[in-house]
């Protein structure tokens, strides 16, 4: 159980990672709009994010994080190929759609520059998702289901098309995504299917 110098701490933490969420989607990421609006010192953003750019990071981790587990949480409900492979591709857009201001984080953050500096926050974020993917997928390739490729290259398959159609709706490109939850995921299936 946690002791009571370490739930304000967690809390201190969430209240900065609100703080840039919010900042971010008001187009003000700065260090003085984040600590103005959750009214933390600037030792303490540094306490516990060693920076402001691991502050942006942590933010990051914790979009892509939250994404992740709404995609995957979806695919794993399912018991075919096809519907979990639809089920996590409506998921994503879904997720894009309902929670666009994380959406805004992970695919339009100006901070994307600053993600090598802290590869290993996102990556320890984004880990356990992947892994829960992979576990979900292989008896399904395994089975024939599901094309046999390396999990980068089903990712590639899977999420590219998500990715790079969420970002341009989200840069308020003429995207109806709606229709394209409907239209793509049935191929986004098809690219993955296997020969059975």
């Amino acid at each position: 159980m946690p002791t009571a110098k370490q739930r304000r701490g967690e809390e201190t933490r969430q209240r900065l990672l609100d703080a840039a969420l919010a900042a971010h989607e008001a187009g003000e990421t700065t260090v003085q709009s984040v600590l103005a609006s959750s009214g933390v010192s600037l030792g303490s953003l540094y306490h516990h994010f060693g920076s402001f750019d691991g502050l942006v990071a942590a933010l990051y981790a914790r979009c892509l994080g939250e994404m992740l587990d709404a995609t995957v949480a979806e695919m794993e409900r399912a018991r075919t190929a096809r519907t979990g492979v639809t089920a996590a591709a409506k998921a994503y857009l879904a997720f894009t759609m309902d929670r666009s201001a994380e959406a805004r984080v992970i695919h339009l953050s100006e901070y994307i520059a600053y993600r090598p500096a802290h590869a290993e926050v996102i990556a320890e974020a984004k880990r356990p998702r992947m892994a829960r993917i992979s576990a979900w997928l292989a008896p399904h390739i395994e089975a024939g289901s599901i094309v046999d490729l390396t999990d980068p290259l089903i990712e590639m398959v899977l999420v590219g098309p998500l990715a790079e159609l969420s970002r341009r709706w989200l840069s308020g490109a003429d995207v109806d995504l709606d229709r394209a939850a409907k239209l793509l995921p049935p191929r986004i299936w098809a690219a993955l299917r296997g020969g059975e």
